[in-house]
């Protein structure tokens, strides 16, 4: 077995929520998985922004769904969703 690759956007409920907090939050939950590799920020839109963590983690049945279930539990989350998936 390998590793997956993944870029989630994690869309705040707040367009004034601390990215920087909900950073630490995304890498609190990630660090039970696998690799936590950066993030980046996507401009949506009326100030709102979404952070786009890429994390590595193993190729195992079910740890995907259970990552993204997690991070859509962060207080402040409005959704969180999977949107680059690769093997490496």
């Amino acid at each position: 077995m390998g590793d997956v690759m993944l870029v989630y956007r994690v869309l705040p409920e707040d367009p004034e929520a601390d990215l920087e907090s909900l950073e630490q939050d995304i890498k609190d939950i990630v660090a039970k998985y696998g690799t936590y590799r950066g993030s980046t920020i996507e401009k949506i839109a009326f100030g709102l922004k979404a952070l786009k963590p890429t994390v590595v983690i193993p190729d195992a049945g079910g740890v995907v769904n259970e990552l993204e279930e997690e991070l859509k539990t962060i207080k402040g989350v409005q959704s969180a969703e999977a949107v680059d998936i690769t093997l490496i």
